[in-house]
């Protein structure tokens, strides 16, 4: 059995006064390729934060690796929602892969060959290896997200954490992604959280259910009673063309 790499153990956290989440209870394991699908503002992003260390519980206790998120998020490369920065600036898509290191390095210590080498394996990995000097502000909304995805995984994290990673490419992009993280899977620890609740199925070991409650399911199957919890609405589950595993015998 794959070790246990996060826990997460009656979670709860309260900004601003409102609970965002309560009483969560999460086990991430090695090599395990977990989806998180939920309304928004259900909490999806703040629990990835709490994991991160970088949103501390009202409540509850968490550990990375056997340390406090603070110390475990050296093992960790994330991807957030929104990558905010001025497409103006000329900054190229090897030097923002190489920022990907600078936390283990420091932002003025110089890069070395083997760091070089390091970032432009992780572009060839997400098939951007010729771009690599091309200005990160010229490129589309998908390659761009391939260029944050590089520089996720440039340190070599143990755990990878993306959210909405899908939001702003298109079918051929999001095909070649979860190509990707099909074959990162058999190495790393990834958690994604996603509104594709489709392609999420197909993909992933296990599905996490999250409206400020976690309804955690131990495999990659979705009930049409677990999505009406998750989202507090009746849910129809419709497909087209081929069917995916969401759905009940066709």
């Amino acid at each position: 059995m794959n070790e246990e790499i996060v826990a997460l153990r009656n979670v709860s956290v309260d900004i601003g006064g409102i609970n965002v989440l309560e009483k969560v209870n999460l086990s991430i394991y090695e090599r395990e390729f977990l989806g998180i699908i939920g309304p928004n503002g259900g909490g999806k992003t703040t629990l990835l934060k709490v994991i991160l260390g970088l949103i501390k519980p009202s409540g509850g206790m968490v550990t990375v690796y056997g340390n406090a998120p603070g110390k475990g998020r050296q093992f960790i490369g994330y991807v957030p929602q929104h990558s905010l920065f001025d497409k103006e600036f000329p900054v190229s898509v090897m030097d923002v892969v190489l920022m990907g290191l600078a936390g283990r390095k420091g932002f003025l210590r110089g890069y070395s060959r083997d760091d070089r080498e390091k970032a432009i394996q992780a572009i060839e990995n997400v098939g951007m290896s010729g771009y690599l000097n091309k200005q990160i502000g010229k490129l589309s909304g998908g390659q761009r997200q391939r260029v944050f995805i590089a520089r996720a995984l440039v340190s070599e994290p143990r755990l990878l954490l993306m959210d909405e990673p899908t939001a702003s490419i298109d079918k051929q992009l999001e095909t070649g992604l979860y190509e990707l993280l099909d074959r990162l899977k058999k190495e790393i620890a990834v958690v994604m959280v996603s509104h594709d609740i489709g392609a999420i199925s197909v993909h992933v070991d296990k599905i996490a259910c999250l409206n400020r409650r976690l309804y955690y399911h131990d495999t990659n199957e979705i009930s049409k009673e677990t999505l009406e919890k998750t989202y507090m609405c009746p849910v129809d589950i419709i497909a087209h063309g081929v069917p995916h595993r969401v759905l009940k015998t066709h």
